[in-house]
């Protein structure tokens, strides 16, 4: 286990091409942090700089108590889990997790009992003597995190690791990942694209754009105060709302309690009532453009008043709402929250 510490790190390409700009952070002994962000956002590049499979521009990275800017990846003490697998077809479970071992040297007794120990941990101990194209996705994803769990590492590097699995098996591994990073207290970087997957496995969130740092934070602290409209956007589905300053007062409506500066006002869909609370409030009449029924939830899309602007509010079950209806949303003035759109930040 180790501490991982990353201090103003870049990457540029050839051409100038920036992936990683200044990046700093402090992952704790035994922490799970989740890199999230759209593709092209710089997070697989962050991550493979860690292992190093890309070379660090300028910068300090830390691993423990070293400096492992100029090592190799073996000499890192990491393991990676990666997207694709990346199993050795002609071998069997019980080989792609002995492999790496018997390459470093370790006395076949250890290897016996480290496969072992990871098999039963992961439930694939009848599968030792099978091929990976025997196995399912599922199975095949156990078998990649049991060859890094039988190296004992520092700490856990993984890419991405659940988006080749359908749905329900998503949902099924990402709980076994998080349980399993628990019971073992390894450090872990992990990589996502799906911002559900990342709030429900980091113990501290980081939200990349465009190669920069958007917001570091746990996951409530990132959802319930957005550091930008980036973040604002990408963390919570259906996304956040977003209306005009001059919109609202061009109608009578803008509070008087926002900060200074605040010309974008946010409110997400769960925050939207349907009928008047009796904290201050905003009341904001449109029309409803469709109604979408989600099983235990609907999402009402309506087209505010003069304004043209489409927002959505989520209820539970399903409402009596039909497209034309004219109908008033409510937003309590505490579920508002106020950015800066030239900034993009938020403005208290």
């Amino acid at each position: 286990m180790a501490r991982i510490v990353i201090d103003d790190l870049h990457k540029i390409y050839a051409g100038g091409v920036k992936a990683v700009t200044g990046v700093s952070l402090d992952i704790a002994d035994g922490e799970m942090i989740v890199l999230v962000g759209p593709s092209g956002c710089g997070k697989s590049t962050l991550l493979r700089m860690v292992a190093g499979l890309e070379t660090i521009t300028s910068g300090t990275l830390t691993i423990g108590d070293r400096v492992v800017n100029q090592l190799e990846p073996a000499e890192r003490d990491i393991a990676m889990v990666f997207q694709n697998y990346a199993l050795y077809p002609h071998m069997t479970v019980r080989g792609n997790l002995a492999y790496g071992l018997k390459n470093r040297g370790v006395p076949k007794a250890d290897i016996d009992r480290r496969v072992t120990e990871a098999a039963t941990m992961l439930e694939i101990a009848e599968y030792l003597d099978r091929k990976p194209r025997a196995l399912s996705g599922g199975q095949r994803q156990r078998v990649a995190m049991g060859r890094a769990l039988v190296r004992e590492p520092a700490a856990f590097l993984f890419d991405e690791p659940l988006s080749n699995l359908d749905a329900k098996l998503r949902v099924q591994m990402r709980v076994e990942i998080r349980q399993l990073q628990r019971r073992l207290g390894t450090t872990s970087l992990y990589v996502t694209h799906d911002q559900l997957e990342a709030l429900t496995m980091a113990d501290r969130l980081v939200v990349l754009n465009g190669g920069v740092i958007e917001q570091l934070g746990t996951p409530m602290e990132v959802y319930a105060k957005p550091a930008s409209v980036f973040v604002a956007g990408f963390i919570g589905s259906p996304a956040m709302n977003m209306i005009e300053a001059s919109y609202l007062r061009d109608h009578g409506l803008m509070p008087a309690t926002m900060p200074g500066g605040t010309d974008l006002i946010g409110v997400r869909p769960d925050d939207l009532l349907l009928n008047a609370p009796s904290e201050p409030h905003l009341a904001l009449p449109g029309t409803v453009v469709l109604l979408e029924p989600a099983g235990a939830e609907s999402h009402i899309y309506i087209t505010l008043d003069g304004g043209g602007q489409p927002i959505t509010v989520r209820v539970a079950g399903l409402p009596e709402a039909a497209e034309g209806q004219q109908m008033t949303l409510y937003a309590p003035l505490t579920a508002l929250h106020p950015f800066n759109q030239n900034t993009g930040r938020r403005t208290d």
